[in-house]
């Protein structure tokens, strides 16, 4: 048994119920907008539960990851996984390549870790950018958001609507780690061998560590913060910051 699994799965009361909602929030979400949505998945261990109910439920959601050019190796190995094993396409939105050397170029390789701002700033270019893409012309999305990951996501609702008018499903808002990994188990869902390593929060390698025992859920995420500033934007509307000019 994989060391994530051992740590983290474990049949809690209500499983069963919680998946069969999840699986009606999500049979609801595509008949209300067909064709037109898409799973943002960040190929973490709540994004490939998804992935695996979409599959398995045979749901016409689209699966679509920010490959912002600083994932681990461990991360982009999860794409062709999901491929060959569910047969669905992943897409990969990726930021302007222009604008991310001229961000380099301009504060070096570690820029996030110079200030908060640039560090935004970076996840803006990466991130936010790419997304706004990746959700043009679709009209709903759905994350693996839940309430236990922070304080910053205890009030997490199953549905809301983001700034441009579209409807987010936050389908596992109530899931425990410990049903994500028991679905996990349960169902041999592929995941990212980094969990293995105590990383139960990943984004971008300069960007994530591992975990120590007793440390909080994110707390590998962006460490050198306060803990007031660990969001990259993509669910924090105010944490936007504008990608800067590429200047020819």
């Amino acid at each position: 048994m994989s060391r994530a699994i051992e740590l983290n799965a474990r049949l809690k009361p209500g499983y069963d119920q919680r998946v069969a909602q999840t699986v009606l929030r999500l049979q609801h979400a595509t008949a209300a907008h067909p064709g037109r949505i898409v799973l943002t998945t960040s190929l973490g261990a709540e994004d490939m539960v998804l992935t695996d109910l979409i599959a398995r439920h045979q749901l016409p959601i689209a699966l679509a990851t920010l490959d912002t050019g600083k994932l681990h190796a461990q991360t982009l190995a999860l794409i062709p996984a999901i491929e060959a094993r569910y047969g669905l396409a992943v897409e990969r939105w990726q930021p302007v390549a222009e604008q991310a050397i001229h961000f380099v170029k301009t504060h070096g390789e570690l820029a996030m870790r110079q200030s908060v701002g640039l560090r935004k700033a970076c996840c803006s270019l990466r991130k936010l950018e790419p997304l706004a893409r990746l959700l043009a012309g679709r009209t709903a999305w759905v994350t693996g958001l839940r309430r236990e990951q922070s304080g910053a996501r205890a009030e997490v609702p199953f549905e809301e609507t983001d700034e441009q008018g579209r409807a987010k499903f936050n389908a596992l808002a109530d899931w425990s780690w410990a049903d994500v990994w028991h679905h996990i188990a349960t169902h041999e869902v592929p995941y990212n061998a980094l969990h293995d390593e105590f990383f139960p929060s990943i984004g971008c390698e300069p960007c994530t560590r591992a975990v120590a025992m007793g440390e909080d859920f994110r707390a590998g995420r962006w460490w050198w913060e306060g803990e007031s500033a660990k969001e990259c934007g993509l669910h924090v509307a105010s944490d936007y910051q504008p990608v800067p000019e590429v200047r020819t």
